[in-house]
């Protein structure tokens, strides 16, 4: 038995990089138009026709500024998400294959998730530095926000520099890699009913629970974006103030701290259609 719990996690991590490599990368280089205008919506409050013009103003070479970051991190978010999650679930569960059961699902997803935050937060903070355009004279290029990090003290240059809002993240893609995992397969069993085929169900059932679940979590995601925009001490604000901030520049109303959920929609649905679908497209090869 452990052998085989040993062949199931290194036969799935393979395949795992594969799919995050592949499914991240281009998804991402598709998505990142998208995806910049909706940080724009979070970190301004503005209006999808506001920050386009912002976008416009700024010219088409700095359109695709900062776009190294999250390709980078969207390529490991593949390996590390989807691998880790395989081998936590293999340790948790008593078979090599399944089906497992919800709670070890949820489980796995959220130590994958947790994972995923350490791993990863270093690169979302980078991006979100780079994406504001209130830091494009002070931090023009990515070794400009390094060398403002690494000038802190060593417990500075983790909690104000490369891990600002860490405990944020791990919440956020702790919950929402706990949530994809333990109702992605439900989502694709009531699908196969339908008489669709097995890639269809993986892109629809990914589309739908990405969404779902970045909908869920936005109001959380805008808060992360502006925490991690901060810079050096000057800047810094507690969990409290830094709500405030957000729900004040905002209107404080809910409706405009979900703007850019229209375009979160439209690229959810790209981002884990396409990544569901070809994640479960290759594993179909995985006997």
């Amino acid at each position: 038995m452990m052998e085989d719990k040993e062949n199931c996690m290194r036969r799935w991590n393979s395949r795992s990089y594969s799919v995050g490599a592949t499914s991240s990368f281009l998804s991402t280089l598709v998505t990142f138009p998208i995806y910049k205008t909706v940080f724009r919506q979070q970190l301004h409050g503005s209006s999808i026709g506001e920050a386009l013009r912002q976008l416009s103003q700024e010219g088409l070479r700095r359109f695709y500024r900062g776009i190294f970051p999250p390709l980078l991190s969207r390529t490991l978010q593949g390996t590390v998400m989807f691998g880790s999650y395989d081998s936590f679930l293999c340790l948790l569960t008593d078979q090599a294959s399944g089906p497992y059961s919800v709670g070890n699902q949820a489980t796995a997803g959220l130590l994958s998730g947790f994972l995923e935050a350490f791993v990863l937060s270093p690169f979302e903070r980078v991006q979100n530095i780079l994406q504001d355009g209130r830091k494009v004279q002070r931090f023009p290029t990515t070794p400009g926000i390094l060398r403002e990090f690494n000038s802190y003290a060593a417990m500075a240059k983790l909690t104000l520099g490369y891990y600002r809002g860490l405990g944020l993240v791990l919440v956020r893609n702790g919950l929402g890699s706990a949530l994809y995992f333990s109702v992605k397969d439900p989502l694709c069993a009531c699908l196969s009913q339908g008489g669709l085929s097995h890639w269809l169900q993986a892109l629809l059932a990914g589309s739908m629970s990405g969404t779902l679940i970045s909908l869920l979590l936005y109001p959380l995601s805008v808060l992360i974006a502006n925490v991690q925009a901060q810079v050096g001490k000057q800047e810094t604000l507690g969990l409290q103030a830094s709500v405030a901030a957000v729900w004040g520049s905002h209107g404080k109303k809910v409706t405009r701290l979900y703007r850019g959920g229209s375009l979160l929609i439209l690229r959810s649905c790209l981002t884990w259609g396409l990544t569901t679908a070809i994640y479960d497209f290759l594993q179909e090869g995985r006997g």
